[in-house]
C-alpha cells in the first residue's frame, strides 16, 4: 500500500478529516475529531491503529508486522509494518476496523451526525 492509496482510503469514511495537530511529519486522520490513524507523511512504513485489547494482542501474537504502537496508548493501539508481508485487504480491513471502533464508542449524537 503507498502513502497515497492509505490516505485516500481513510478519507472515503464518512466524516474523516486529517491534520498534522503534533508536527509536519505525522499525518493523523479522525472521525468527528477522534483519531483512528496516522503515520508519517515522509517516511511511510508504519500506520497505527486503533484495536480493541483483545484483537491487538492476538494480531501481535500473529504478525510480526503489528507491534505495540510507539507513542501510543499500546493497550488500544498497534503499528502496522506496510512494507512486509501484510496484504493491502488486509490493512484495508484493519484500517476499516479502527474507524468502525471509534465510531462505535462515539456518543449517539455524534454517530447521528455521521
Amino acid at each position: 500500500m503507498t502513502l497515497d492509496h492509505f490516505r485516500d482510503f481513510c478519507l472515503n469514511f464518512k466524516g474523516t478529516t486529517e491534520d498534522l495537530p503534533f508536527d509536519e511529519n505525522t499525518l493523523v486522520f479522525k472521525v468527528m475529531g477522534k483519531m483512528f490513524a496516522l503515520t508519517n507523511l515522509f517516511n511511510f512504513e508504519f500506520i497505527n491503529l486503533k484495536c480493541s485489547p483483545e484483537k491487538a494482542t492476538v494480531l501481535r501474537e500473529e504478525f510480526i508486522e503489528v507491534s505495540p504502537a510507539y507513542h501510543m496508548n499500546k493497550k488500544h493501539w498497534n503499528s502496522i509494518r506496510v512494507n512486509g508481508d501484510i496484504s493491502d485487504t488486509q490493512l484495508k480491513q484493519w484500517i476499516t476496523d479502527s474507524y468502525n471502533l471509534v465510531v462505535k464508542n462515539m456518543s449517539k449524537k455524534l454517530r447521528k451526525l455521521l
